[in-house]
């Protein structure tokens, strides 16, 4: 499907209002002047880790320990990413070098 010029101009304009108002709009609702909601806060305490487990379950649902590699390389990987995380405390180089040693381990090893 060809969009005309038309078309792609009313759907970039979409994409805009849709992408400020998301950004915008947690300025509207708590704005500095007012305290932020317990349940607000909550949530911003526990979503991170809900995220991660959400991604660890999400990376290790194919993972078969009766075929192929047996999860081998996940298992090392997993626990590289912890030592490291646990070392530097810095969750960008944990999760970013984990994945470029998963790479490595299923690329070159397994």
């Amino acid at each position: 499907m060809i969009l005309t010029t038309k078309e792609a101009l009313i759907l970039l304009a979409a994409i805009a209002v849709a992408t400020f108002s998301t950004r915008a709009l947690p300025f509207l609702l708590f704005p500095p002047h007012k305290k932020t909601p317990a349940f607000v806060q909550y949530l911003g305490k526990m979503l991170p880790y809900a995220t991660i487990g959400m991604l660890v379950v999400y990376c290790l649902k194919d993972v078969s320990l009766w075929s192929g590699s047996h999860g081998v390389p996940e298992a090392i990987a997993m626990l590289a990413i912890t030592l490291v995380h646990l070392w530097k405390h810095n969750i960008l180089l944990s999760v970013g070098g984990g994945t470029l040693f998963y790479m490595f381990l299923v690329q070159a090893v397994f």
